[in-house]
């Protein structure tokens, strides 16, 4: 089991290289509606940038960018 597997469930995010929406805004998205469904609950953890975007075949960019998001909007 990966290290991110421990912090979330990686079902719960969808990410579509060939859709137009950026991918840090469909994985802002996809952590928001985790965090409104509680499948992600009040202070639990989530992986680091770094093993996120290695985990999701991403640009670290993209994990900052909706990790950044969600704490503007207080999440």
């Amino acid at each position: 089991m990966s290290k991110v597997a421990s912090f979330i469930s990686l079902a719960i995010i969808q990410l579509d290289s060939t859709a137009a929406e950026p991918l840090h805004r469909q994985l802002y998205g996809s952590l928001r509606q985790a965090i409104l469904q509680q499948q992600l609950t009040a202070g639990q953890r989530l992986p680091s940038t770094r093993a996120l975007a290695d985990e999701l075949n991403v640009s670290r960019n993209t994990i900052v960018n909706a990790y950044e998001q969600l704490l503007a909007e207080g999440y």
